[in-house]
């Protein structure tokens, strides 16, 4: 009887454990995924990243330059 309470208590304990620290502990395990040492990066295949740097491009282009005051002009109006 007193190992079921050990065995329950352990158990619950564990599941407190990975809820509490979800977070790290997913990406603890997604870093050791990636540290794969039968995994070699050289035969990973090639990322073509043309269109990702036109569209970076694009939205270069259609922000507006605000200097620091203007920013700050604008902020403390919509602040009263």
């Amino acid at each position: 009887m007193e190992a079921a309470i050990v065995v329950g208590a352990l158990a619950f304990g564990w599941m407190a454990i990975e809820m509490a620290f979800k977070p790290l502990l997913d990406k603890a395990r997604a870093a050791m995924d990636k540290s794969d040492p039968d995994h070699d990066l050289d035969d990973a295949p090639a990322v073509d990243d043309s269109n990702v740097k036109s569209n970076d491009a694009a939205e270069a282009s259609e922000r507006k330059l605000v200097s620091y005051a203007d920013a700050v002009a604008k902020n403390t109006v919509g602040a009263s």
